[in-house]
């Protein structure tokens, strides 16, 4: 029998900006000063639209494929698993890929506070990953109440960094002139790998979309839950990098990798360096565990459709995890953290979700029935999803081209030795079940700005309730 209880527009809108709303804010913005100095505004604005169409697409598909693993099973549905297979090896390096980019932000932000040598950076980066990664083994859930506490700790230093930067663009409007004169000092010739930079900040929605079986009315619930989140995260970030470009000249900003430190302390001194620190290392260790656990669920996924190790879909005895890719992934990350730098990890990434989201867009194509559904969109979406991936991809660097391609070729082999063999029937059933993903998609809730969401609702139904007693009740 089938569960009883939908997830609403709300939770859903809920889930999707959690999903999406984590590090990248604290991260992204020195890379772009760097590229096109305060040009930079008006690019976050562009990739906000790009991620909004690219995420209908994958709202779309997954109202015609409600089912669990994403892209995976939406490819795997419009073509075959060959397809589908290429589709998820490519998600799952690019979300593996984001893991060691947390654990060098975290060593960064660390740094301002604890001056580190090379060798502690380097501990430090372990000690996260291996953190973290024992956090997923004994099970999220188990960290569910402290991620709630937590929640307001990471989202108010950017409230407050906003609240006060607009505060004294009012008193002293000449600094946001003199800091956003001229708005593009470098010219466009960086532009489009800026723009690969910022888009990397709002992925995410990948993983957030729920299996339409599971959400009330979902043929309108899903495409405005997906506008309706993607406008408040592009909001958040809209207004925390023009406060932060208002505040801080754009060649300071290229030269810090702590750019929210530099604008809390000319807000509020040493006071306000310590406090946008100690909200980015909660905000990073939050979104690698969200992350971290997103990309083993991926793996597990296509290991129990036995396209992948047997041993990923390997669960703890004890705590039902899938402890083998965790570590894997683990160890991958931490390797990758020593001898990657955070512009080329992000930029490899965006190649490879372009890739995946490519893919995705050629499967809705193929899933889109008139008669069925009528999705606002769907014709032109997919088409207008191909052209931002195939830019996307055009405008990484050549070594990311010829190095993607390699890895994502890399897959045949993976996929012709593992394809023949038998998925893992039980765990497959079990994984796939209404409960399991409801529960799985639940959790994500636990995440950044989604919760600051979910505490303002209940504090306004409260506030409301005494209103809508009848005349004479108690």
């Amino acid at each position: 029998m089938g569960l009883q209880r939908g997830l609403s527009q709300f939770d859903l809108t809920n889930i999707i900006i959690g999903a999406i709303v984590g590090a990248d804010i604290y991260i992204a913005s020195a890379l772009t000063a760097g590229l096109v100095g305060p040009f930079s505004i008006v690019l976050w604005v562009v990739a906000g639209l790009f991620a909004i169409a690219i995420a209908l697409v994958f709202a779309y598909c997954s109202y015609y494929v409600p089912r669990v693993g994403g892209p995976f099973a939406y490819v795997s549905e419009a073509f075959d698993d060959f397809y589908g297979f290429l589709t998820g090896w490519s998600m799952w390096i690019a979300e593996l890929l984001a893991l060691p980019v947390f654990a060098i932000a975290f060593a960064n932000y660390l740094q301002a506070l604890i001056p580190l040598t090379p060798t502690a950076e380097v501990v430090v980066r372990g000690l996260f990953v291996a953190g973290l990664t024992l956090v997923n083994i004994v099970g999220v859930r188990a960290a569910g109440r402290l991620n709630d506490a937590l929640t307001l700790i990471k989202l108010f230093p950017l409230l407050l960094l906003i609240v006060a930067g607009l505060g004294v663009f009012i008193i002293r409007p000449e600094t946001v002139v003199a800091n956003y004169i001229p708005l593009l000092p470098l010219g466009l010739d960086n532009a489009s790998h800026a723009l690969i930079l910022i888009f990397w900040a709002y992925a995410g929605f990948e993983l957030g979309t729920l299996p339409a079986g599971e959400v009330e009315n979902p043929g309108k619930a899903i495409p405005r839950a997906i506008i309706a989140g993607m406008l408040i995260v592009s909001f958040f970030y809209v207004s925390t990098n023009f406060v932060l470009f208002g505040l801080v000249n754009w060649t300071e900003l290229s030269q810090s990798t702590v750019p929210l430190v530099v604008a809390g302390t000319v807000l509020f001194g040493s006071a306000g360096a310590i406090i946008m620190t100690v909200g980015a290392l909660f905000s990073v260790a939050g979104s690698d565990e969200s992350g971290m656990l997103g990309s083993a669920r991926l793996a597990y996924a296509m290991a129990i459709d036995g396209l992948f190790p047997r041993a990923f879909a390997r669960l703890h005895p004890r705590y039902n995890t899938p402890y083998v890719v965790l570590i894997v992934q683990g160890i991958i990350a931490f390797v990758l953290s020593s001898i990657g730098n955070l512009p080329g990890l992000i930029s490899f990434a965006v190649l490879n979700l372009a890739f995946s989201f490519l893919l995705t867009c050629f499967a809705l194509i193929v899933l889109r029935k008139d008669d069925k559904a009528n999705l606002r969109g769907q014709h032109l979406l997919p088409l207008a999803g191909i052209a931002i991936c195939l830019f996307l991809l055009f405008s990484t660097t050549t070594f990311d081209k010829v190095a993607g391609g390699l890895v994502i070729l890399a897959g045949i082999p993976i996929y012709l030795f593992y394809s023949p063999k038998e998925d893992i029937h039980h765990l497959k059933a079990l994984f796939l079940s209404e409960e399991a993903v409801l529960v799985r998609r639940l959790e994500a809730r636990e995440i950044y700005l989604a919760n600051l969401l979910d505490i303002v609702r209940t504090v306004f139904q409260r506030i409301r309730r005494p209103d809508n007693r009848k005349p004479g009740g108690r």
